[in-house]
């Protein structure tokens, strides 16, 4: 079976250096309780190349965000786990920073994506992947399909 997860990018970056795809795609966020909203944002992302990175953020870094007290609801080994079981995941690592900037410079993705909430212009990312003529994808959001939203149904159902 092929290695998926890798605890940093340092560490994908050095196995990258053996195996690397023709077209990197990097995306990043804490894709804490997979939905068909985050399956098709990572079938969408992976279609923009050879392979999907996906980049998760840490159970600090998510706290670090401001989420709710009770986020991330599954731990940081669990979220990888998961999202290495998809088909369209290449591969899987940690990021503990506010923002992916460093691991892109680490892996040198041909594109980035990130979710319909962003724009091209507002990432911080950007300017880091056009450093070496990468570009940034914005991907529309499946309407009706996050996490925050199936927490309330979830809570809702409890009352």
């Amino acid at each position: 079976m092929k290695r998926k997860i890798f605890p940093d990018a340092r560490a994908l970056a050095e196995h990258l250096k053996k195996e690397r795809p023709s077209k990197l795609v990097t995306t990043n966020g804490c894709f804490d309780i997979l939905h068909v909203g985050h399956v098709e944002y990572l079938e969408a992302s992976r279609a923009q190349g050879d392979a999907l990175v996906v980049l998760v953020n840490t159970d600090a870094s998510v706290k670090a965000q401001g989420k709710a007290p009770d986020r991330p609801i599954n731990n940081e080994n669990d979220r990888m786990r998961v999202l290495a079981a998809l088909e369209s995941v290449s591969y899987v690592c940690l990021f503990g920073e506010k923002t992916p900037e460093d691991a892109i410079r680490l892996l040198k993705p041909d594109v980035h994506t990130k979710g319909g909430d962003y724009t091209v212009e507002s990432l911080p990312e950007t300017k880091v992947i056009r450093e070496w003529g990468g570009s940034v994808k914005i991907i529309p959001f499946v309407p009706g399909k996050s996490t925050t939203s199936l927490i309330e149904r979830i809570s809702k159902g409890k009352e």
